[in-house]
């Protein structure tokens, strides 16, 4: 079991999460993420590793509620636990001295662009960050996303905070500005990680973007999470998560993102309706694993006593 130490609000459905996790903690690396089963009977979702603290043990993930998993997960407090987290899983992000690195963060993709950024800006990177949001209730982690960056420019849709537009209309100045791009790194919804390879894709600036697929196991063997790239079958889960925007068929990545869409939205309606008894089941699971873990400690006491 994974003990939740802290939660804090960062937005509309949107929310933190400092989780024990000592051996993921020390081994985590920008870019990476975990595989996380909240009870016996749950899914397994993937969620990216915001940041970590091998000292504390601890790391930190951001969750927005969109599915019932996430949503389930998002009505836990501290104190309580979580089944399972499996990780770190994938590559780490490429870090290297490119030059001037732009890192735009859509949505909640600002979370997982955070430490690849702060790790850009270590390596002696000119650190642009770009944050997009729908609207000014959305955009998360502004202040931390300020400190790594040299520059940062709020985009919302809607205009109620920064610059009214997309991502991509920033993303524009920036390349047709007077100072060479030489990196840049798009992580959030597959429209806006598309938006941005088409913006790039005659520009001959290193694009990458991170594709949160579909996954399951997390390891490769499942095939859950394929995806197309430069017209061959890669697995987000050990090939990637993050990919060179050119090469990858938004399409066919698109059309996989949508092909359950229809049981996650009847699954979320179900929890909706009795969301405490889900809750009371998880929490319920968790008191017995506690149990049965202080048993077992005791009884191995005794045989080592005897």
């Amino acid at each position: 079991m994974f003990r939740i130490l802290e939660t804090r609000e960062l937005g509309r459905g949107v929310k933190m999460f400092v989780i024990e996790a000592a051996r993921i903690a020390r081994k985590q690396k920008p870019g990476q993420f975990v595989i996380v089963r909240l009870y016996e009977h749950g899914e397994r979702i993937p969620l990216t590793i915001a940041d970590s603290d091998p000292h504390e043990g601890t790391i930190t993930l951001v969750v927005q509620g969109i599915g019932k998993t996430t949503c389930l997960l998002n009505m836990l407090e501290a104190g309580d636990s979580i089944l399972d987290i499996v990780g770190p899983l994938g590559k780490p992000s490429e870090i290297q001295h490119y030059g001037t690195a732009v890192v735009i963060g859509g949505g909640v993709g600002t979370a997982i662009a955070l430490p690849t950024a702060r790790a850009l800006r270590q390596a002696g990177n000119y650190v642009i960050s770009i944050l997009g949001a729908r609207s000014r209730d959305l955009v998360i982690l502004e202040e931390e996303v300020r400190k790594v960056s040299n520059e940062t420019h709020i985009c919302t849709d809607d205009g109620t905070y920064g610059r009214k537009g997309l991502v991509t209309d920033k993303l524009k100045d920036l390349l047709s500005g007077p100072y060479p791009i030489d990196y840049i790194l798009a992580i959030g919804p597959v429209p806006m990680m598309r938006a941005v390879a088409k913006e790039t894709k005659f520009t001959g600036v290193k694009t990458i973007v991170s594709l949160n697929s579909i996954m399951v196991d997390g390891t490769g063997m499942c095939g859950g999470c394929r995806v197309l790239v430069n017209k061959k079958n890669q697995f987000a889960c050990v090939d990637g998560p993050e990919f060179e925007a050119e090469a990858v068929n938004f399409d066919v990545l698109t059309e996989r993102n949508s092909a359950y869409r229809d049981k996650e939205q009847q699954a979320l309606k179900d929890l909706l309706a009795n969301p405490e008894h889900e809750l009371e089941i998880i929490r319920m699971e968790m008191k017995k694993h506690f149990v049965e873990a202080i048993s077992g400690e005791e009884t191995s006491e005794v045989n080592h006593a005897s």
